[in-house]
């Protein structure tokens, strides 16, 4: 019985506890202040990229072009489609000598 009079008190105490609880004034401007201290934080973030602007994006872009167009016409000035293929099928052992003859042509 003892047991049972131990669980009432603690249940006891426990609605008591629930009946002591009362309502939390907040202030009026507790929202709008909570949401400027996130957004405050989300303007740091994209303040890293502030350094590349449009100029220097336009400036990197040119850089690229220009040399992309030297280095293609370098390569178009030096090599040709012909040597590039043979220089592949001597490489790989698919060149043939017009001097060899086959076996199964004899």
């Amino acid at each position: 019985m003892t047991t049972n009079n131990n669980i009432q008190d603690k249940i006891d105490s426990t609605f008591e506890a629930l009946d002591a609880m009362e309502t939390v004034n907040v202030s009026p401007f507790f929202k709008d202040k909570t949401m400027n201290v996130l957004f405050a934080e989300k303007e740091e973030k994209q303040m890293s990229w502030n350094w590349f602007t449009p100029k220097l994006q336009l400036a990197t872009l040119v850089c690229v072009v220009v040399l992309n167009v030297i280095a293609f016409t370098k390569v178009e000035q030096t090599t040709s489609y012909d040597e590039n293929v043979s220089e592949f099928a001597e490489s790989y052992g698919l060149f043939t000598n017009d001097d060899d003859t086959s076996i199964l042509i004899n």
